[in-house]
């Protein structure tokens, strides 16, 4: 099984007289299976903080939330996903970009899924633009996800859609992949 993620800490590092580097890992998981494999290939090492993931069980009740609102308002639950990830906070940036390079910017950062967005705005620098890059709930961590659900349930309860109980909702939140 090859290609697996899993939480580590750097627990050693050195560097040998050629200026190669050593970096050891104390792994939360089995990678034994992983490390039989690929012990004589080279491999490509990403290193990143650690987040938790949410639950498969959270992001598929965001879409129970979604489909009611836009079956409710008559839009298509792509459009109300859309609409509540640009309500939230935390899961935009905001970049100067030169204007011919902002179509371009746009283009390729909303193939990165359906999520993700961009919106523009005059800069004050001659020649650039200022552009909103809105990541997507796939790459959302706890507080992320959490904050949209919330902005999910608020919207329901204002068109007075039922939803599940606050402690069945922080339970669907709290469950999160190790």
């Amino acid at each position: 099984m090859c290609g697996s993620e899993m939480k580590a800490r750097i627990v050693d590092f050195s560097l040998s007289f050629s200026g190669k580097q050593r970096v050891a890992f104390e792994l939360d998981g089995d990678a034994r299976e992983q490390i039989d494999a690929l012990r004589d290939d080279d491999v490509e090492v990403t290193f990143k903080k650690y987040r938790k993931r949410r639950s498969l069980d959270a992001n598929a009740y965001a879409w129970v939330l979604i489909d009611k609102i836009a079956e409710r308002m008559r839009m298509t639950k792509e459009q109300v996903y859309r609409d509540h990830i640009r309500t939230l906070g935390g899961v935009s940036e905001t970049v100067c970009v030169l204007d011919r390079a902002v179509e371009r910017l746009c283009s390729a950062w909303s193939k990165n899924g359906l999520g993700w967005q961009t919106e523009t705005f005059t800069s004050k620098l001659d020649g650039c633009t200022n552009v909103i890059l809105y990541y997507g709930s796939s790459t959302y961590d706890t507080a992320q996800m959490s904050a949209l659900i919330g902005a999910l349930v608020q919207t329901c309860s204002a068109l007075g859609i039922e939803t599940k109980t606050q402690e069945e909702i922080e339970s669907l939140i709290r469950s999160y992949d190790l």
